[in-house]
């Protein structure tokens, strides 16, 4: 998901864009100068920066009942010289916005409907689907939103055109036990070569996907492969699960007790613990409509903050779900990034487990030592801050209220799943989830 700004001198008008950039009042990325910063400088930009107020103008006229399709729509010509244009013309008397950009932008195709051969079985069902699933994308188009990767890929399907992150790992269960380890393969590498380019994984491969990651299933991709090519995969991907774990960990060293910054909360005795986190505080690029919506129903709220945890709530994977709001009926009332998830952080203990495994396979005996060490804590600090004695659960923590949040979720098992629960905290675990989660 990742493109070059262009700074000459450009197209049909001849502006370069950061001449329109100052002109129009386009507004820039709203960023701290952290890891957003960087990635306006570095990256390709997603489409509301590149269109400034015609993506808002389009997304708000509704032409399209997915908001998506805008987002993933490619510019015919220069961006700002697009946007020139429509500065110029809409206005004028009978300016047809839906013309204007049928005449600039190339929509998604809609792709044709997948039927399979009648009486399949559900095994051959799927098998014939992994090809009907399969992109390559080496490169892209100059200005698309699409980020190209080296290998190919699988995606969800429908609207979903792009590969995603945390639904790749159950994808590659699904690749591993059809026998398409290749394919496991090249996910893996695609997921490794991202880390080297960007220093994360974004979300998806699109640059609107850049500001944020997912939850970090990485290091599993890696167990994942190594059941099939050896330990030696350990030893092959351990730049880039340091880079993952360098990604989620950063400032971690410098925010004070107390404080939160980026991907890591730290607790007033020092302990540390990650978050869900977006770079950029701004309406979701493939949800912008809905998210500027969801601001109108909350005056009372900044809306800086109001859009950055719509966006957490989207990298955590569960978007969206009442866990993380204060209000259960009030999307509204979300607060993803004042918790410390259960699951983010079981996946973060597995990462430094893994990292631990990583190092002493590569004869890096200290390296090994602090990662088994932080794997202790993490777990510790896990059953000491997420562990919800009196109902016998697992849940988020709440770094405001310096207490675990009272909902039982499915996330709760994500420390039995990584293996860093007591066999007590285990069996108290499953039999809630049992009762209050299983039908």
């Amino acid at each position: 998901m990742k493109k070059t700004v262009v700074t000459a001198p450009v197209g049909r008008q001849g502006v370069a864009p950061v001449l329109l950039t100052l002109l129009l009042g386009l507004p820039a990325l709203t960023a701290h100068a952290d890891d957003n910063s960087r990635m306006l400088s570095s990256q390709p930009q997603p489409p509301d920066v590149r269109l400034g107020p015609l993506f808002s103008a389009v997304q708000q006229a509704q032409f399209y009942p997915d908001q998506k399709t805008f987002a993933d729509a490619v510019p015919k010509f220069d961006p700002a010289s697009i946007l020139a244009d429509w500065q110029m013309q809409k206005n004028q008397r009978n300016f047809d916005l839906k013309r204007f950009v049928a005449s600039n932008f190339t929509l998604p195709a809609a792709g044709e409907k997948y039927v399979p051969p009648a009486g399949q079985s559900l095994r051959a069902h799927i098998d014939g689907l992994w090809p009907v699933l399969t992109r390559t994308a080496k490169s892209a188009g100059r200005y698309d939103s699409l980020l190209p990767l080296p290998k190919p890929y699988v995606v969800p399907g429908g609207r979903f055109r792009e590969v995603y992150y945390w639904d790749s790992y159950f994808t590659m269960l699904g690749l591993a036990e059809s026998g398409h380890w290749d394919r496991v393969q090249d996910m893996v590498d695609n997921f490794a070569w991202e880390l080297d380019t960007y220093g994360h994984i974004p979300n998806g491969n699109r640059s609107y996907y850049l500001s944020r990651s997912q939850p970090p299933f990485f290091s599993l991709m890696v167990d994942l492969l190594a059941t099939h090519e050896g330990d030696a995969a350990y030893s092959k991907y351990l730049p880039q699960l340091q880079k993952e774990y360098d990604y989620w960990m950063a400032d971690s060293d410098s925010v004070a007790a107390g404080q939160a910054s980026k991907r890591v909360i730290k607790l007033a005795d020092g302990t540390v613990l990650n978050r869900y986190w977006d770079a950029r505080d701004v309406p979701r690029t493939e949800s912008w409509l809905d998210d500027v919506n969801t601001a109108k129903k909350a005056p009372q709220r900044d809306k800086g903050e109001l859009y950055r945890d719509l966006r957490a709530g989207a990298a955590s994977g569960w978007d969206f779900s009442s866990r993380w709001f204060s209000d259960a009926h009030n999307l509204a009332s979300i607060r993803t990034t004042q918790l410390a998830p259960v699951d983010l952080n079981s996946l973060m203990f597995h990462l430094e487990q893994t990292l631990a495994k990583a190092y002493r396979l590569d004869k890096q005996q200290d390296k090994a030592k602090q990662f088994a060490d932080l794997a202790e804590k993490r777990q510790a600090a896990v059953n000491r801050y997420l562990w919800d004695e009196k109902q016998g659960w697992y849940a988020d923590y709440d770094s405001k209220t310096g207490q675990a949040s009272p909902q039982l979720t499915a996330a709760a098992l994500f420390p039995l799943y990584m293996q860093l629960a007591s066999d007590k905290q285990a069996d108290r675990t499953a039999s809630a989830v049992e009762k209050q989660l299983l039908k």
